[in-house]
């Protein structure tokens, strides 16, 4: 009777303090990375993934992420395609749901580039840099000219909360037009 009550206080003991929970893989599927920057996808989710340099730890990564509702994704790779182009005069601020991202254009041996800089949380004192990259090289990261720029689908519409009413539709009649006369064709000859 002892043996029998020891085992079954040993299975409930391991049921009760077991801690590991088996969770769903999510995948992620990469747009494009080029050394330490990449573009990651997951449902309408892009997250850029980079190596933090303002960090003196060079193995501290950072991300941010954001949903891409009105085509924003297009939009931040034309936005930097630009500030390539003309160099905008001061950084441009981006307000992500939980980071603010400032796009930091710089000439560096008379080639343009960008960084991002990361403000974590919102907060100007957690600050985050990505390496400087040239157009080449955000080209590669957005996956601009490769089968992975496929991957960005129509941006989904944030629907109204408003119902709106339904259409009136309005029929209209039109009658069948009469057959009008053709001019008679003539006969063709044929050559002997």
């Amino acid at each position: 009777m002892k043996k029998i009550f020891l085992l079954f206080a040993i299975v409930i003991g391991f049921t009760a303090f077991s801690q590991i929970k088996v969770l769903k893989n999510e995948t992620l599927v990469e747009i494009g990375k080029d050394n330490s920057v990449g573009l990651y996808k997951k449902d309408n989710r892009y997250t850029f993934n980079y190596q933090d340099i303002n960090n003196s730890n060079l193995n501290t990564f950072r991300s941010f992420s954001f949903i891409d509702l009105n085509g924003d994704v297009m939009g931040l790779y034309k936005m930097i395609s630009d500030g390539f182009i003309d160099e905008p005069s001061g950084n441009i601020s981006l307000e992500l749901p939980n980071d603010i991202i400032e796009l930091h254009f710089e000439k560096n041996y008379g080639q343009p580039t960008m960084q991002f800089i990361q403000y974590i949380n919102k907060n100007k004192k957690y600050v985050g840099k990505s390496q400087f990259l040239n157009k080449k090289q955000l080209d590669k990261i957005f996956g601009v000219g490769t089968p992975k720029a496929a991957l960005y689908n129509k941006p989904v519409k944030q629907q109204p909360a408003v119902n709106p009413q339904p259409a009136q539709t309005q029929q209209t009649y039109t009658q069948p037009s009469t057959p009008t006369a053709q001019p008679a064709k003539k006969p063709v000859r044929k050559r002997k």
